[in-house]
């Protein structure tokens, strides 16, 4: 999942991104309004996570104009702001949730899987590998085996992201002691329990191309 964050606070901003990152999804953090319409003009997003206090334009107007603009990507606001008028302007701006600063990260997260549970597709066909992305299970030719923690993180990310190059920096960010090194044994070790060709792309990551 794709998610572009609005918040200011850096510290704030990049504890999430790397809370999120470390939970499987692909965050870009900008701090300033305009920054939003920047990035939306050249990517697709599956979520909007805002502050409304934030340099140039405020969270809600960044909403309604990307709104006004035909973009239905969902968006939650996290926000100091927690007086009624505050949340209520948040919801009629188009927001599916509305998280009250401070808030643990966690909570966050199982907001987002609880609005996205029906969206996100379980099951995955791989050539001939059927993958379960809630367990990791996978089943070729009659054998079933699971995925590690860490084989089950690398292997979402690149699944879910067919023919295009995934950063290294990203896949050694769910690692617990990230080095170039482990990446390139946990990636071996994935290509050979799965028999798939995972692709280094030299001096920026790795990709798995369709089939």
């Amino acid at each position: 999942m794709e998610i572009l964050l609005l918040e200011d606070d850096a510290i704030l901003a990049e504890s999430l991104k790397e809370y999120l990152e470390s939970e499987g999804y692909s965050v870009d953090a900008v701090v300033r309004g305009e920054e939003v319409f920047d990035l939306t003009f050249e990517k697709r997003y599956d979520l909007y996570i805002l502050d409304i206090n934030v340099p140039d334009i405020n969270g809600i107007e960044v909403l309604k104009e990307l709104k006004e603009a035909d973009d239905s990507t969902p968006a939650i606001y996290i926000s100091a702001l927690v007086d009624i008028k505050s949340i209520n302007s948040g919801f009629d701006a188009g927001a599916i949730d509305y998280l009250k600063k401070p808030f643990d990260p966690e909570e966050l997260l199982i907001r987002i899987r609880h609005h996205f549970a029906d969206t996100v597709k379980e099951t995955i066909k791989y050539g001939e590998l059927i993958y379960n992305s809630k367990n990791g299970k996978v089943e070729k030719a009659g054998e079933s085996f699971y995925l590690a923690k860490l084989q089950k993180r690398i292997f979402d990310r690149l699944i879910v992201s067919i023919g295009d190059i995934v950063l290294s920096d990203e896949l050694m960010g769910f690692m617990e002691h990230p080095s170039s090194n482990a990446l390139r044994v946990t990636i071996a070790k994935l290509k050979k329990k799965l028999d798939i060709d995972i692709k280094n792309i030299h001096g920026q990551g790795y990709t798995l191309e369709a089939i």
